[in-house]
This record gives C-alpha cells, sequence and structure tokens, in this order.
C-alpha cells in the first residue's frame, strides 16, 4: 500500500497556483487525465506484480498438495470422529470454561494410552477391560506418518493390574510436531489407520499421575510436574483430586499434603461417585460384588482448572480396613515381620541371591524389590528365591527416575507387613563389627542388634523415641577386578575408601511423618521421632 501512494505523488499533476484554484476549479477532463495517468502502470510495478502472482500461485499449490497428501496418509471418516462440546455448569458466567474433544474412533485398534518417556521410548498403558495376550499375536506401534516401530509386553501395572507394552519412536517420526500418540496394532493387520488430524497427542512424562494408593484414611496420588523444585512445594490449597472421566463423571475432593512428587487427598464418596457412572442400583452391586470398581483419579490445579493426564486410577480400600470412629491405631494388629529390607532395582539379576541370603541370615525377615522394568531375567531368580523359602515381594515400578517417590509409596505399602524397613541398594551389604565380632556363626539376631531398644522412648529424657537409625557406607572399589568375581561381592571386593562416603537408613513406618517426605534413603520423621547415627564401631 505504502508503494501505491508514493506512485501517485509522484505522477500526480502539480497542483495549481493559489491564484488560479481560488478563481477557478478543474474541470472534469483534467481531473480524468489525471486519474489515467497515476494509474498508468510502470515497468517496475508490473515485473513486482508479476513476481508476486508467481509466489501466491506457488504457495497455495504448495498448500493443497500437502493437504492431499495428508488425507492419503491420515484418511479420517467424518462419521469416526467424535465431539464432545459442553459447558461447565458449575463455574460463574466469567470464568465458565469450553471443553471441546475430539476423539478419532479406529475400530481396528487397541485402547491404549502413550506415554513419551525419556530416551524416545514409549509406555503403552492397554485401557481396562481391553482384551490382549502376549501370546500369540505380534503387536507394532503404528505412527502418524506411517512408520512402525516393534512393542515388547512389559509388566502388568501392580496395582491398577492394567497391561503395559514399550516401543521406541522412530527416528523420521521424532521430527514431525505435535506427537499423535501411536496406534496399537496387530502386526498382521493392513486396514489398521495410522494417527492423525484429531488424535490425542503424546502424553510428555514430565506431567503426569502415574499411581496412586488408597490407606485406610486416604489416597495417596503420585504426580509429576507439579512441584519442581527441591525443597519448595506448593501448598495443598492449589490442588483437588478428581475422582472419574470429565467434569460431569466425577467427584472432587479437598488435598491435605503436597510434598515432592506426593500428594494426600481425602476419599471421595463412593456412592456419589457410583451414582455418576451406573445408572441403576444392580450395576452398581455387581461391580461392588466383583470388586473391580476402578476410577480413573487426577489432580486438578484450581487455578485455571487444569487437569493433570493420568493413566492412575483409584480402587477402593478392601473391606474392613478402614479404622471406625471408635477405633484407634493402637488397636490395629502388628506388622508380619520386625525388619524388611526395601530397594529399587534394574538389571541386577546376577546380583541378588548372594545379597538376598546374606541379609536373611543376619535377621531380615523380607525382602521389597521395586522393579525398573528389569529385562535381565529377575523374574526367574526371584522365582528361584521363593521356592528355596525366601520372602520376597516385587512390585513393578516402570517410572523412569522417581527413586524417592517410590519410597515414599514403599512407606504406606509396606506398613502392614513390616515394623522397621531398611533401604539400601543391592550393591550394599550391612556389617556390625563391633556387635557381631564374637559370633561364630550368621545369627538372625544379628540386625536387631542395630535398633533401638523397645523402651528407647522411656530412657529418653526429651521422651523423643528413635525413629530412624543412619548407618554409614564405605565404598569398595574394583578391587583388581576386571570381571564380576565368582566368590560373590563380599569376598571379592576387599579394598574400600579410607572414609566413609555416604549413609543409608532403618526406619519404624510408624515414625515416618504424614508428607512421606524422603531424601532417597532418608525419611522425615514425624513429632515425637528423632533419627540415630550409628558410629563406625557399631555398624556399617
Amino acid at each position: 500500500m505504502s508503494l501505491h501512494i508514493k506512485e501517485l505523488q509522484v505522477l500526480s499533476p502539480p497542483p495549481p497556483s493559489s491564484s488560479s484554484s481560488s478563481s477557478r476549479p478543474p474541470s472534469f477532463l483534467s481531473l480524468s487525465l489525471c486519474l489515467q495517468e497515476a494509474m498508468r502502470p510502470t515497468l517496475p510495478a508490473l515485473l513486482f506484480f508479476a513476481f508476486a502472482s508467481l509466489f501466491l500461485f506457488a504457495f497455495f499449490s504448495l498448500h493443497l498438495s500437502r493437504t492431499t497428501q495428508l488425507i492419503q496418509h491420515f484418511p479420517i471418516a467424518i462419521d469416526n470422529i467424535n465431539y464432545a462440546i459442553f459447558h461447565d455448569p458449575q463455574l460463574p458466567a466469567t470464568h465458565r470454561a469450553l471443553h471441546v474433544s475430539s476423539i478419532i474412533i479406529n475400530h481396528s485398534a487397541i485402547s491404549t494410552v502413550s506415554i513419551l518417556f525419556p530416551a524416545w521410548e514409549l509406555l503403552l498403558v492397554v485401557s481396562p477391560h481391553t482384551p490382549i495376550s502376549a501370546a500369540g499375536d505380534t503387536y507394532v506401534c503404528l505412527f502418524q506418518n506411517n512408520d512402525t516401530s516393534p512393542v515388547r509386553f512389559s509388566k502388568p501395572l501392580p496395582f491398577s493390574n492394567l497391561t503395559t507394552l514399550t516401543c521406541p519412536m522412530p527416528e523420521r517420526v521424532k521430527h514431525l510436531r505435535p506427537f499423535y500418540q501411536p496406534v496399537l496394532a496387530r502386526s498382521e493387520e493392513k486396514d489398521a489407520r495410522a494417527p492423525g488430524l484429531g488424535s490425542p497427542e503424546l502424553i510428555r512424562w514430565n506431567f503426569l499421575v502415574y499411581e496412586s494408593f488408597s490407606t485406610e484414611n486416604d489416597v495417596v496420588v503420585f504426580v509429576k510436574g507439579l512441584n519442581h523444585r527441591q525443597g519448595v512445594n506448593r501448598p495443598p490449597s492449589e490442588f483437588r483430586c478428581v475422582f472419574g472421566d470429565g467434569d460431569k463423571n466425577s467427584v472432587k475432593t479437598a488435598v491435605t499434603s503436597s510434598t515432592q512428587e506426593v500428594f494426600r487427598c481425602q476419599h471421595p464418596n463412593l456412592t456419589e461417585l457410583e451414582d455418576t457412572f451406573y445408572y441403576n442400583e444392580q450395576q452398581q452391586q455387581e461391580r461392588r460384588r466383583e470388586d473391580v470398581t476402578k476410577f480413573k483419579i487426577s489432580l486438578e490445579i484450581v487455578d485455571g482448572l487444569v487437569v493433570v493426564p493420568s493413566v492412575a486410577y483409584y480402587t477402593r480400600p478392601r473391606p474392613n480396613t478402614r479404622l471406625t470412629t471408635t477405633q484407634t491405631t493402637s488397636s490395629k494388629p502388628d506388622p508380619d515381620h520386625d525388619v524388611c529390607v526395601c530397594t529399587m532395582v534394574y538389571n541386577v539379576a546376577k546380583f541378588l541371591r548372594e545379597w538376598v541370603i546374606y541379609h536373611s541370615k543376619i535377621g531380615v525377615d523380607h525382602f521389597i524389590l521395586y522393579d525398573n522394568d528389569s529385562d535381565d531375567n529377575l523374574e526367574s531368580v526371584v522365582l528361584g528365591l521363593q521356592q528355596e523359602g525366601y520372602n520376597i515381594t516385587t512390585l513393578f515400578w516402570v517410572w523412569p527416575k522417581t527413586q524417592e517417590a517410590g519410597f515414599s509409596h514403599s512407606a504406606i505399602y509396606a506398613k502392614h507387613l513390616c515394623k522397621w524397613v531398611l533401604y539400601i541398594d543391592v550393591d550394599e551389604f550391612v556389617f556390625a563389627p563391633y556387635s557381631w565380632a564374637h559370633s561364630p556363626q550368621p545369627s538372625k539376631h544379628m540386625i536387631k542388634s542395630l535398633l533401638p531398644k523397645h523402651n528407647n522412648r522411656k530412657n529418653n529424657n526429651n521422651n523423643v523415641a528413635v525413629g530412624q537409625v543412619s548407618i554409614k557406607c564405605n565404598d569398595f572399589g574394583p578391587s583388581n577386578r576386571t570381571t564380576h568375581p565368582a566368590e560373590g561381592v563380599t569376598q571379592g571386593y576387599t579394598c574400600r575408601r579410607r572414609f566413609e562416603q555416604r549413609h543409608k537408613s532403618m526406619v519404624l513406618l510408624d515414625a515416618v511423618d504424614y508428607s512421606l517426605l524422603n531424601m532417597i534413603h532418608h525419611f522425615e520423621m514425624k513429632k515425637g521421632y528423632r533419627s540415630r547415627k550409628l558410629s563406625m564401631e557399631e555398624g556399617w
């Protein structure tokens, strides 16, 4: 537009003198000639318009060509798209949000939710009540550009029992945007539709509700991406727990604790929750009798009404486990075992046997392994030890870089199993030179000698009991070994550092703070409990 204005200014005839303009107005013929002269195109203008026309023609031709290719790659029938548009009637008019969702219904595919993990690995969680089996069929992940990658069956999630699979993202897909969730299809299927426009995007691992656990009195939810900075936790009032799917079919409860990736909230009203999903009493009774009632659970950010994506499910507490108003915590039965060991493992099968047998000989009653998706035949090693009489529980914990959250989970999961829990790694072995110096043989009482006496609260003037025992660590080096010693870790590695580097802990689960805050191997104590550090002579 600025170019045209300049041309008109140059080509316009000079204005008449002030005397002539005041005495006689210009004729119609002179105005017409001026306009014709101004509109006469020059050679530069013609060249400009020619190039502009060619550019626009090429641009729209390319756009139409790409659109045709998209339609060929991502065939979408209008009848197969389910649009849901609704208002939230609970919000004031000035804050009412419009929710729009479009979900492609792919009849040949298996319903899954896909999460993008680090290193371009995808975790696929199969939806509840979807039949799928590792026996017989082979599967592939079908991506938006029709590339595929092989699928590996993983283990079911421990509490929702949902099937999980993994597949790598193909190299060419990494350069596309946005990332659509792949379609899980059988390898022999030829008519499976690739995801495309309208398909849900991949869920990112850094913003996800990934696990939940129902205690007698509340629900513990594990969430990635809300408390970002270490030691800085957002207040619980900023969140609400959401049970169910969508705004209309959901029940919300208050969040009572927000620490690291661990959030605690109140149980929902089960009658109110079931009423939102089942239309008659018969359906509710059947679900209760089968004990298969599962509801999606997530966390809502109150400011902004953002609901965090979730693959976690809420399961109601088992009958007769919740305390009544007349019961107290003192009336609960004692844990099954005095001392347990908890650790997070990944591909440590070759070390596990020696580690379990050693600690069992010195008094560990039960072993709890959080398996971070090992692929080294860990299950067969565990099964062999179990058949020999060792108490081992394995929990599939596929979530990457969540050791603190996993240990927080163990502190509530193991509360009915264990009184004390020792948190160490599979390459670490507890030793107490002072207490065990005169013991010719291992004894079940050895590890208990490191614990405080039963009456330690009475003997303490401040009436503060020991709820955590810290044990110093000595790091042993290669000891001139180039391969794993056949005689085992305790006999094969004999050269260590002069000074201790770290320390691990044995924790009284009843003494763990309500927030479940921990720093890998050390927990925050609730009021009335303290930690005690052992000397090198007492144990390491």
